[in-house]
């Protein structure tokens, strides 16, 4: 069973500038949604509730072993349920932390407002400090390969090495396309039929995904839960060209995100230590969609950056 925090729920918050669940009912959707779709993952070795400058941030332990561990930052709307096609692989290869973004919807409680990139990189630095002392890889999923490279940039100390998987705002800006479906996705009233659409695109075209937990999860985060986050920016070309960590960047060449052809040769030019794929045929849903690849491809390149016993 899930171990559920007291979260931010109904109007009060509204005026607070942080992440709240706009009424009760909406929450317990939310709350069952998450509740089966966690059903679904491997067992938890723990659960930590961590406090931040900014909140209580939510993070799972999954696997065994001493190893440096992977650390999980999901997409947009997303949260911790949203990994259970993937855990299973990466946990054969090192023990795994996963996430819930604060501000997003998830059981994270955010208290205070994220105002810039700064704040956004400080919550998920004091947050990986609590959990290992030691650098960490970090693996991140659309805005959650953002907020890797985010916190690599401005707290390097915390990143042994970056894996992102179609990060948007990190080589290039957003499509108009997907820009429209980001300001659709937190539109309260908008109808089901419409949501059910951007559904299908996050979830890599299933027809019907509102049947599917990870579906409920995400239809529930956009029509029940308010985001109050910052702008997210472009990481610079200075701030990429001093990167030093190892870093492994996947692009999904069928995304409807950014053109991700023209944003790898960018990358190599930015950072030509680092090593970037285009996957033709993936979709901004590539982790759904290929994880086997993707963890084969993640030990891979954790083996030949370092020894095992990290």
């Amino acid at each position: 069973m899930v171990e559920f925090p007291e979260s931010n729920v109904g109007p009060k918050f509204k005026g607070k500038r942080v992440g709240y669940f706009r009424e009760t009912a909406g929450y317990r959707r939310y709350a069952q949604a998450y509740q089966d779709g966690f059903e679904q993952l491997p067992p938890v070795r723990e659960t930590i509730d961590v406090p931040t400058s900014f909140g209580v941030v939510r993070a799972y332990r999954f696997g065994d072993g001493d190893t440096t561990p992977l650390v999980l930052l999901p997409g947009r709307q997303a949260s911790t349920p949203l990994w259970a096609a993937n855990l299973p692989g990466l946990m054969a290869v090192r023990p795994v932390i996963t996430l819930d973004l604060l501000g997003e919807p998830g059981l994270s409680v955010q208290s205070k407002r994220l105002t810039d990139d700064a704040d956004q990189a400080t919550w998920l630095s004091e947050a990986l400090a609590e959990l290992e002392s030691r650098p960490v890889h970090v693996l991140g999923v659309s805005i959650g390969g953002w907020s890797a490279v985010n916190l690599a940039v401005r707290h390097p100390e915390r990143v042994a090495s970056l894996i992102t998987l179609d990060a948007p705002f990190v080589f290039g800006a957003m499509t108009w396309k997907m820009i429209v479906i980001s300001l659709g996705s937190v539109l309260p009233g908008m109808p089901e039929k419409w949501r059910n659409s951007l559904l299908s695109w996050i979830s890599g075209g299933v027809s019907a995904p509102q049947d599917m937990p990870e579906g409920r999860l995400i239809a529930s985060g956009m029509k029940d839960f308010a985001a109050y986050l910052p702008m997210t920016n472009r990481i610079s070309r200075e701030q990429l060209s001093a990167l030093a960590q190892p870093y492994l960047g996947i692009f999904a060449g069928r995304s409807i995100v950014h053109n991700s052809r023209k944003l790898a040769d960018r990358a190599r030019k930015l950072v030509p230590g680092g090593q970037f794929e285009v996957w033709p045929d993936a979709s901004h849903a590539i982790n759904g969609e290929y994880p086997d690849e993707i963890a084969a491809r993640v030990a891979k390149f954790l083996g030949e950056i370092g020894p095992a016993e990290d």
